[in-house]
């Protein structure tokens, strides 16, 4: 299947994602509890900066604020009827943005999780699971997005029901899940248990990986595990600004610029094509991480104790695999780093 995405990656070695949406919209005015997709429709201009932030510090794709715009978890705010509108206009206005981008810039459709667990442990079936993110998907189809960007899942159950709804949409997808659990999904996912899930899909990915968790040094972690699995897709990394701090009242981030783009370095040094920030990444964290992947040379692979050096310590010793062998001790301080 031709799209923007792939047209992209056939002729560029690497990508650059977005950073964070709920922190710049936090930074926006949005108070906690409230439905950011609602922002679609009351604050337009204020999703339409989000979006350019991301494609001014140079982008090459950027996310839809559509994250939590399924009916399952719309329905927290009394709007589970409006998730294809809500998740058309995001893409709408996402499609406004990099149409006057005066480069290519491929807008991606943010499905996130449905906030229930699935069958048998939990209420939500799979023919349930697919319709939600059918629905989700229609929408953004239908507001122009040019594929559809699964993210932050734990459960394989839930990654094989998107997959298959994104089918039922006649749509191009990418999608990662979220390893914040000694290297694991909170379902107990590894990297090379998804590496195995994803090409046994009916309708796999374009490009598939890792977003949120930890921090920098557990998310290149997880690359590391996709790369040794020897698979040819695409890798996605999509790694917090640093280890979240609670300050003031707020959630900060502390990974600075610099920390950031030695983080970018090493995702595509790790194996990663696809290279973006999540929770905590602002525009001037996208700024160096660009100016680094432009101007700095590709290096050689690098090892654990050089993630560590350069980013700080992993949360745990354990990667998740089982094979601990050569585990980096994990994380007991670590230097303020902004």
């Amino acid at each position: 299947m031709t799209n923007a995405l792939s047209r992209l990656l056939e002729t560029r070695d690497w990508l650059m994602a977005d950073g964070a949406t709920g922190t710049n919209l936090f930074n926006m005015g949005l108070s906690s509890g409230d439905a950011p997709e609602m922002w679609n429709e009351e604050h337009p201009d204020r999703i339409k900066k989000l979006y350019s932030l991301a494609v001014d510090a140079g982008s090459d794709l950027f996310l839809t604020n559509s994250f939590g715009g399924n009916a399952s978890r719309l329905k927290l705010h009394g709007a589970e009827k409006r998730a294809g509108e809500l998740s058309r206009i995001s893409a709408e206005l996402g499609r406004d943005v990099a149409d006057k981008a005066g480069r290519p810039v491929v807008v991606a459709g943010s499905v996130g999780p449905t906030g229930e667990i699935m069958a048998p442990m939990g209420p939500l079936t799979h023919e349930l699971a697919v319709e939600i993110f059918h629905e989700q998907a229609e929408g953004l189809k239908a507001g122009g997005a040019d594929v559809l960007w699964l993210e932050t899942i734990s459960a394989p159950e839930e990654y094989r029901a998107a997959a298959e709804a994104f089918k039922l949409a006649d749509m191009p997808w990418c999608g990662t899940m979220s390893f914040d659990t000694a290297g694991r999904t909170m379902m107990g996912v590894t990297s090379e248990a998804m590496v195995k899930m994803v090409e046994k899909l009916e309708n796999p990915p374009i490009a598939y990986g890792a977003n949120c968790g930890v921090g920098a040094s557990d998310l290149l972690r997880t690359v590391l595990g996709f790369s040794a699995s020897g698979v040819e897709r695409p890798i996605i990394a999509k790694g917090n600004a640093g280890i979240p701090k609670y300050e003031d009242g707020h959630i900060h981030y502390d990974g600075t610029p610099d920390l950031m783009a030695e983080y970018a370095i090493m995702a595509r040094d790790c194996g990663a094509t696809i290279i973006g920030g999540c929770c905590g990444t602002m525009a001037e964290h996208l700024e160096k991480m660009h100016e680094a992947l432009e101007s700095r040379p590709r290096g050689p692979r690098p090892t654990l104790e050089q993630i560590t050096e350069k980013l700080g310590g992993f949360s745990s010793a354990s990667d998740g695999t089982g094979d601990d062998a050569n585990a980096v001790p994990a994380r007991k301080s670590r230097r303020r780093r902004g």
